[in-house]
């Protein structure tokens, strides 16, 4: 009788443990983000954003683009130079796609080169065409968990995210093998689940402002 009473409190106690950190997993801030963005994972909602101020002089909203069938969304700046590098790379993913995805860049840092004014004169002078805009108060990038410029998120018809990471496999575009975002789009297109569908992406940091801690 006593071993059977020992076996049963054994037996509880290793269920609450199992429990407790079940509990534990569940309720921490990473659960459910993906493999390399601490916020969200695949099949996630797009988080919106609304009246950012774009550099054709506009103010865009996410709903603007709910007649699109896939939308691309990079966080990307000017100041970096692999994200000004990828420039003409986004340039021409936004004219093989157009009609069929919105192709929307978004810049967050704060610094003189990445605010408005800078991207709009750029924008001219590199005569890009796809929606550019600027969140200055950085809310969007963070929803995204964006921690690198450029990074990209590929968007189904749900608006679900069906890839994160890199747009692809090289910085040298001569040496590019793998297009991961073109395949994720094809894939969309189709209705299919992406083959790649998180790496990893590159960069330069994303330039989050230090937020000052509150007296207690």
């Amino acid at each position: 009788m006593i071993r059977k009473m020992i076996v049963i409190s054994v037996s509880r106690l290793l269920h609450c443990q199992i429990l407790s950190i079940v509990l534990m997993i569940a309720c921490s801030p990473f659960a459910g983000a993906g493999e390399f963005n601490e916020v969200l994972s695949i099949g996630d909602s797009a988080p919106a954003w609304k009246d950012l101020p774009g550099t054709d002089g506009k103010t865009h909203s996410f709903s603007d683009l709910k007649e699109q069938p896939v939308v691309v969304v990079v966080f990307t700046c000017a100041s970096c130079p692999t994200a000004a590098d990828y420039e003409s790379r986004i340039q021409e993913l936004a004219n093989t796609h157009a009609g069929q995805v919105a192709v929307v860049a978004i810049c967050v840092n704060q610094i003189e080169e990445d605010k408005l004014p800078a991207l709009t004169r750029r924008t001219k002078e590199k005569k890009l065409t796809f929606l550019y805009l600027s969140d200055q108060s950085q809310k969007i990038a963070k929803d995204y968990g964006a921690v690198f410029t450029p990074e990209f998120y590929v968007l189904d018809r749900d608006r679900k995210i069906v890839y994160m990471g890199a747009l692809d496999d090289s910085t040298d575009a001569e040496k590019v093998t793998q297009h991961y975002v073109e395949e994720a789009i094809q894939a969309a297109l189709a209705g299919k689940p992406a083959r790649i569908q998180e790496v990893i992406a590159r960069g330069c940091r994303v330039r989050y402002a230090r937020e000052r801690r509150r007296p207690s």
